[in-house]
């Protein structure tokens, strides 16, 4: 697994203070200034940028203020900052040709989004999980925890709705399908 790295943005103390120290950091830390921005921005691949002031040409920032920081406070917002980097990361799952992110259980594709229900998210995500089609027995058993015999319509009640509005939202009348072994993804 590749080190995160830090990048220090025209802040020519701060990295100094880092370089001593670099030894007993988690990620590697970089030096970069406005005369190699460009170049830097090509060549490397940086987790996080620490800077001065606000930059639009830098992405993926945290903005130091003009007051003094404790350094150890500066190394647990770097650390909060990949935890959160981590866990917005395992929550993006690509399905076909859309996104589907879990924390904010948002499918999307092109630009166009469409929020989904917690029940939405957990059918797409245990379809998407089947390598096979899955019949409506086993998808109330596995995602709605009813029993096995019970006599309900909620799964083709939540598929068709959830179909329909895939539909209008993406134009797409294929995403879930279904055979008469069950339920899947296109």
């Amino acid at each position: 697994m590749n080190q995160k790295k830090v990048v220090f943005f025209n802040n020519d103390i701060l990295f100094s203070i880092f370089d001593e120290i670099k030894n007993f950091l988690h990620f590697d830390i970089v030096k970069a200034d406005r005369s190699n921005i460009n170049e830097f921005k090509k060549k490397i691949d940086s987790d996080l940028v620490i800077i001065s002031k606000k930059n639009n040409e830098v992405e993926n920032s945290l903005i130091m203020d003009d007051h003094p920081i404790k350094i150890e406070k500066l190394i647990e917002k770097i650390n909060i900052k990949f935890l959160k980097d981590k866990f917005n990361s395992q929550s993006e799952l690509k399905i076909g040709s859309y996104d589907l992110n879990l924390n904010s259980r948002e499918i999307s594709k092109d630009k166009i989004k469409l929020d989904l229900t917690e029940r939405e998210a957990s059918l797409i995500i245990f379809l998407n999980q089947s390598t096979t089609p899955v019949k409506i027995d086993q998808l109330q058993k596995e995602v709605w925890d009813y029993g096995v015999k019970l006599e309900t319509h909620t799964v083709e009640t939540h598929i068709y709705r959830l179909r329909k509005k895939i539909k209008q939202k993406f134009n797409d009348e294929n995403f879930i399908l279904s055979s008469k072994d069950g339920y899947f993804l296109n």
